[in-house]
């Protein structure tokens, strides 16, 4: 199929070499927080808005900024028709065998994996050209799945650096790694691993600086493939998440952000389209910085469209988003492209209630709701222990949903029930995707550490492709959990699957009852 486009690797090993190059720029990164929480094309308070606010009729006025309660009913917006381009679901017929290697190689597939090799063997023989002292010999597209199957190994089998999987003269000493390979020569592909051509790479540096320079030279091949991969072997079910993820990398470059309010601080950013119910990667984009990525509408606005096509995905979406993207110019557009919306907001950004009759207060009673309809968008608060903002274009603002919340009452916990608006309790349920998708990503992270930026992305694709394959297999089959699935693929990766098959099955029963 098209999505065996030239692919290329890189990823990293010696975990011996320092971080005090890396650090430089640290300082300077900090301020890229304000970039991270801040999209100047929307969160601005526009005073032409204002000033069309003071000059409206009082009549109008009071309409447009007036709060309804939750005794006011509100009107059910249209009911947008679900017609997918596809049916949703893996595009695989579960009659024919899929093993776990299989599936991944549908994201890595041989032809790509070759390419790797190619430019994988041309970066050694530079850097022997260089003075490099090493043994080197090429390496095969079987030897390279072996050496894959040595990172899943080692993000599933933690040990404090990469020598201490060969020791053998230790209480732990692991006697796997060795039968797939030498340890010298893991770290000499892990030394030289390369997505693309060395050459080609010179040729884009020479332009950096310029607008021909092209920041992902060398992961777009695989990114392009990844993503083709992601969309051709799976149509996403109703319900999608946007969300941004960041991996975690601390390498000196321009591409690196910084987020103090993210569990992880310093890395690269993905934003993420992701199936609500399974999480599966459906697409991603890798933020390169505010001066190279397209903003016509605003960095937010252009990151949600740049993911959703009609032409792939069809019509009739809810598409569920964090504060960073929500905007009613965002969900109005795609209202109009039959996609529904709906995402938690920022007060302050353009277009949306600044300051009305009847609206919450910091003493209103918990479970309080308040919502403005214009047309198709409704803006709603709720009162939980702080003030919740969401819109929709889906939902109306409240439907009669209860929660059941832990309160404190004379010194003693007890469970009541709140009113909660509709949009907020379909966000809380559809956006818990995201946090899936992450939870399955961080379970077998092959996160080594590394000087290379582009290795670091290189793992992160990994991650996807081994969690889309075990989603794609669960929908399949159901008859694996994560841990047995990637047993599995590292012996078929490795070549050892017949001879681990009854170690597997007693290592994943352990882990069960453990």
């Amino acid at each position: 199929m098209a999505h065996e486009e030239a692919l290329q690797v890189a990823t990293d090993s010696e975990e011996e070499r320092t971080f005090s190059s890396e650090e430089e720029d640290f300082d300077e990164l900090i301020d890229l927080d304000f970039e991270e929480c801040f999209d100047s094309a929307e969160d601005t308070i526009s005073n032409e808005c204002e000033n069309d606010i003071d000059q409206m009729p009082p009549a109008k006025k009071a309409k447009t900024m007036s709060w309804k309660a939750e005794t006011d009913v509100d009107q059910i917006p249209k009911t947008l028709r679900f017609l997918p381009a596809r049916e949703p679901g893996p595009q695989l017929s579960p009659a024919d065998a899929h093993s776990p290697m299989s599936l991944f190689k549908m994201f890595f597939t041989e032809s790509a994996v070759s390419n790797l090799c190619h430019n994988t063997n041309a970066q050694a023989a530079r850097a022997i050209a260089k003075g490099h002292k090493y043994k080197w010999t090429d390496v095969s597209v079987d030897e390279m799945y072996r050496y894959i199957g040595l990172i899943f190994y080692m993000a599933a089998v933690k040990m404090s650096s990469i020598a201490d999987y060969w020791r053998q003269d230790s209480l732990f000493s692991l006697p796997f790694p060795a039968t797939v390979m030498p340890r010298d020569r893991y770290r000499t592909i892990s030394w030289n691993v390369h997505m693309s051509h060395p050459d080609a790479d010179k040729k884009n540096d020479r332009k950096r600086g310029t607008a021909k320079h092209d920041h992902l030279f060398r992961i777009k091949p695989l990114m392009d493939t990844i993503r083709l991969a992601c969309k051709s072997f799976y149509h996403p079910r109703q319900k999608l998440a946007v969300n941004e993820r960041l991996v975690a990398c601390r390498v000196n470059t321009e591409m690196a952000r910084y987020t103090k309010v993210k569990p992880t601080k310093l890395g690269f950013k993905f934003f993420v389209l992701s199936d609500s119910l399974n999480g599966y990667t459906v697409d991603f984009s890798v933020y390169t910085g505010k001066n190279s990525f397209p903003a016509e509408h605003g960095l937010s606005y252009d990151t949600v469209m740049s993911l959703l096509d009609r032409k792939v995905l069809g019509s009739g979406y809810h598409v569920y988003m964090d504060d960073f993207y929500t905007s009613p110019k965002l969900l109005t557009d795609l209202f109009a492209m039959k996609f529904g919306a709906c995402g938690t907001y920022r007060d302050h950004r353009k277009d949306f209630p600044k300051a009305a009759a009847n609206s919450l207060t910091k003493n209103s009673t918990r479970g309080s709701i308040r919502w403005i309809r214009d047309g198709p968008l409704v803006c709603v608060k709720w009162m939980d222990t702080q003030v919740v903002s969401v819109c929709s274009t889906i939902h109306a603002a409240y439907t009669g949903e209860r929660v059941q919340k832990r309160v404190k009452a004379q010194d003693t916990w007890k469970t009541k029930s709140f009113p909660c608006p509709a949009p907020v309790s379909a966000y809380n349920k559809h956006m818990g995707s995201v946090d899936l998708s992450d939870q399955l990503l961080q379970y077998y992270a092959a996160q080594h550490k590394t000087m290379k930026w582009y290795r670091k992305v290189f793992l992160h694709f990994l991650d996807i492709a081994a969690t889309n394959a075990f989603i794609l297999h669960k929908e399949l089959y159901g008859n694996m959990n994560h841990s047995q699935f990637m047993e599995e693929l590292i012996a078929e990766l490795c070549g050892v699957s017949e001879k681990m098959a009854p170690k597997q099955t007693s290592m994943c029963q352990f882990q069960e009852l453990s």
